[in-house]
């Protein structure tokens, strides 16, 4: 992600209706103002990779940007938990997802070099429940937590990928 990038990750959720918000397991009551939450994805680029804690990749299609996956609860050489939205409607349900999935996660686990990533998203939102078997993540367990800063509490499906299944070795 570049920084000029910043403002359509935050547009993505500000400018979301209630019911995605809701099946993404967003409490819209948690987000923060435009400004503040771009000077907060800004402030990331000067921390070296080591300090980081998060990461975004965009994703894109015929060269537009489509949508994003980030990493955080980032533990720099071991593990990070990773998150993935496509922003254009017309992109989801495509089949593509895990495409992207698989080459985010690559660059994920080499620039940080993980031994493991994590994700888990809202137990009740299929998209990335679907997507993440077919990017080679294998399913833990579910629980409820509240899982990140803009989430509700909510059932979540915890999935892990280890870096040799991650990188074909």
């Amino acid at each position: 992600m570049e920084p000029a990038e910043a403002p359509a990750i935050v547009d993505y959720f500000l400018q979301a209706d209630l019911e995605f918000l809701n099946q993404l397991g967003v409490e819209p009551s948690k987000l923060p103002e435009r400004n503040d939450w771009i000077n907060r994805l800004n402030d990331e680029f000067s921390r070296p990779l080591e300090r980081k804690r998060f990461f975004y990749l965009v994703w894109e299609a015929d060269r537009l940007p489509i949508g994003h996956s980030n990493i955080n609860k980032i533990s720099f050489g071991q593990q990070a938990f990773m998150h993935l939205h496509i922003w254009r409607p017309e992109h989801r349900r495509s089949g593509h997802a895990a495409h992207y999935v698989q080459q985010s996660v690559q660059e994920f686990f080499r620039l940080f070099q993980l031994r493991r990533l994590y994700c888990e998203p809202y137990a009740l939102n299929e998209a990335p429940n679907r997507t993440l078997p077919k990017a080679g993540f294998r399913f833990v367990k579910k629980y409820e937590t509240t899982p990140g800063w803009l989430n509700f509490h909510q059932p979540v499906n915890l999935w892990v990928l280890e870096r040799a299944i991650a990188l074909g070795k």
